[in-house]
């Protein structure tokens, strides 16, 4: 399958790194044109609206276009885990967690992947897929991509990490993160508009933005959450993350200070409180120790 997105080199994501990936060649994301996955499983460790009681149908994609150097999941977000599938096959993947009782399917870093992921949601919704579409992202999208998913999507789950960019260049190599994370933002506010729930609760159309709170990032966070709320309001759902699990950073070196630490209590309070004082109500916290490498699920290849 071809795309005028790759073809003469790949523009999927804002950094536009012209990898020639149908010949075989990887930029920055570290795939080729091909469809790479690790993991397809019920997922329950997302937020309640859209984990639920039975789970999210969740496809964890190979690569990431971001590389953040303090990455949760690295071996997959470096495509060191995962194995080629075929669009045909994904389709089926789509179908058979709607069998399993899947709440809505769930794409995990799928920037990268868009024209194969929207052939398959194509192919899937023809033979009878009728579940929410949870684009699952982290916010360095490209505009051509997201159009390519308008009316495949019904959810955008987006993280929002920076409104600093130098933390974004430091952290994440990407200092027009801020910028392009706003765009993105935009078109999705376009696609799929305000929030739609289920009589359960369950989210079936609309935004919710995540802000991972970094530590000693603070007033970053802060303005992340200040720009979504007066900027869209009521209109889209936050949810402030105090999991931030310190790894080891690249090729097993500890991390720089301060991201070698865990949040601490009281800077996620601070922005908890802060986000109650600008009038946030639409949106979610997380209690007690989430910071464990338990939450990270095995990447071994379930379901695929």
């Amino acid at each position: 399958m071809r795309s005028s997105l790759i073809d003469g080199g790949c523009r999927l994501c804002p950094r536009g790194c012209g990898a020639n990936r149908e010949q075989g060649n990887t930029g920055f994301c570290k795939v080729p044109a091909k469809l790479y996955a690790a993991r397809a499983a019920l997922h329950f460790w997302e937020e309640p609206c859209i984990s639920g009681t039975r789970g999210s149908g969740t496809v964890f994609f190979s690569g990431c276009v971001l590389r953040c150097i303090y990455c949760q999941n690295r071996p997959v977000a470096r495509a060191e885990a995962g194995q080629e599938i075929s669009v045909e096959r994904l389709t089926e993947i789509f179908l058979e967690l709607q069998d399993q009782g899947a709440h809505n399917i769930n794409l995990v870093t799928p920037t990268h992947y868009a024209p194969w992921i929207a052939l398959a949601l194509e192919d899937a919704k023809a033979q009878g897929l009728r579940l929410p579409v949870v684009y699952n992202c982290g916010g360095y999208e490209g505009e051509e991509s997201l159009r390519r998913m308008d009316g495949l999507v019904d959810i955008y789950l987006t993280d929002f990490k920076y409104m600093d960019s130098g933390l974004a260049s430091r952290y994440s190599h990407a200092p027009d993160y801020p910028k392009e994370a706003r765009r993105a933002l935009e078109i999705m506010y376009r696609q799929v508009g305000t929030p739609v729930f289920d009589g359960d609760g369950m989210m079936r159309r609309g935004i919710l933005v995540r802000h991972l709170l970094l530590p000693g990032a603070l007033q970053n966070g802060k303005a992340v959450v200040e720009y979504v709320y007066r900027t869209y309001g009521d209109g889209v759902y936050i949810s402030l993350m105090n999991q931030y699990t310190p790894l080891a950073g690249e090729e097993g070196a500890a991390l720089p200070p301060p991201l070698n630490r865990k949040v601490t209590r009281r800077e996620y309070e601070r922005l908890v409180d802060y986000a109650l004082e600008l009038g946030v109500t639409n949106g979610f916290i997380q209690e007690g120790d989430t910071a464990k490498e338990s939450f990270i699920p095995p990447f071994e290849g379930t379901g695929l």
